[in-house]
């Protein structure tokens, strides 16, 4: 009975973080409408409208240096789904999140001094991470990537002071933001069509709002679903790790 309660805790917790990331995101965006502040970056979607083919790489080369920068890109991935579509915003926030995280990776490994380094190594829970998960590879990574609210851009400079392959970076890191990245720009391709609505150069039937509704719900079932049970395999990663840490001492 106890185990189903934290069960049941942990689902509301964790659908209640999703929710709140939400309508922080919600607040943010008001207050950039409110005080005018997306005048520019509106004005450079514009622009980006005009240049073809060219901007969707343009984008690309953008995102990747936010997630080098550790600057937030929230703005980003939803304006993805406003000026390319669901499909194709999600493909270029994909590419340019796992291309920026190699590349801090690499800048990490190759670049960072040795001191850094070994500061990130001897951290007690970064040692633990690197002696403990490193053969988990790719898997431990996709792990961190599907938790919300995970550190992404600064854990790909640490993951770069740890003896994970950038192979495992660039696998996990692809595989693992793709729930999310492609529910926030499905969010961004509903403000277009809503803003095309309210110029009138859309018509939807209610049908069409209703699947909206449907898709939205899905989406953040199945975002839910997969976080959750990403979790669950972190604290089992954790607690294994946390038993061969006894183990040794008992010897």
């Amino acid at each position: 009975m106890g185990g189903t309660t934290h069960h049941m805790t942990q689902s509301y917790s964790l659908i209640l973080s999703i929710l709140a990331g939400t309508l922080v995101v919600a607040v943010l965006l008001a207050i950039f409408v409110y005080f005018d502040l997306q005048l520019p970056l509106l004005k450079f979607f514009d622009w980006l409208q005009t240049i073809g083919v060219w901007a969707g790489l343009l984008f690309i080369l953008i995102d990747i240096l936010l997630v080098i920068c550790l600057l937030p890109s929230i703005l980003f991935t939803l304006a993805a789904g406003f000026l390319f579509g669901a499909f194709w915003g999600g493909v270029y926030v994909v590419i340019a999140t796992t291309l920026g995280a190699a590349s801090a990776f690499l800048i990490s490994r190759h670049i960072f001094s040795e001191g850094v380094k070994n500061y990130l190594r001897h951290h007690k829970k970064l040692k633990m991470v690197n002696d403990e998960f490193v053969d988990e590879g790719w898997k431990f990574i996709l792990l961190t990537r599907l938790v919300p609210f995970f550190p992404l851009k600064l854990s790909n400079y640490v993951f770069g002071a740890t003896n994970f392959s950038l192979k495992d970076v660039v696998k996990g890191t692809c595989l693992g933001i793709i729930p999310n990245t492609f529910f926030i720009v499905y969010l961004g391709s509903l403000a277009a069509d809503l803003s095309m609505l309210a110029s009138g150069d859309l018509i939807r039937s209610e049908h069409a709002w209703g699947f909206y509704a449907f898709a939205v719900i899905f989406l953040l079932v199945t975002v839910t679903y997969i976080t959750k049970h990403a979790q669950k395999a972190l604290l089992r990663f954790e607690a294994r790790s946390v038993k061969k840490e006894g183990q040794k001492y008992e010897v």
